[in-house]
């Protein structure tokens, strides 16, 4: 991971666990988001959907789920959208 998507990534880490009120120990690159990982379910797959939309610009509408496997796909995904604002 370059130092791009580790910030974006770590800014995910941040928004989980303010959002959904998560232990942020709890939370790491790879732990899955659903199942048996950090066990989200639909409701706070919206949460997410809104907040990268607010805080990076980039729609998830619709994407494949494999880009909520984990935070390291999920900021890849970021990263690599047209529409996504860095942050200055």
């Amino acid at each position: 991971m370059d130092e791009k998507q580790k910030a974006v990534a770590d800014e995910i880490i941040e928004y989980l666990a303010m959002s959904l009120r998560l232990p942020k120990e709890n939370i790491d690159y790879d732990i899955a988001l659903f199942g048996d990982g950090l066990g989200l379910d639909s409701v706070d797959s919206l949460e997410i959907i809104a907040g990268m939309d607010q805080l990076f610009g980039v729609t998830l509408m619709g994407v494949n789920d494999g880009v909520f496997a984990n935070v390291r796909t999920l900021s890849a995904y970021i990263i690599n959208h047209p529409d996504y604002k860095e942050k200055k």
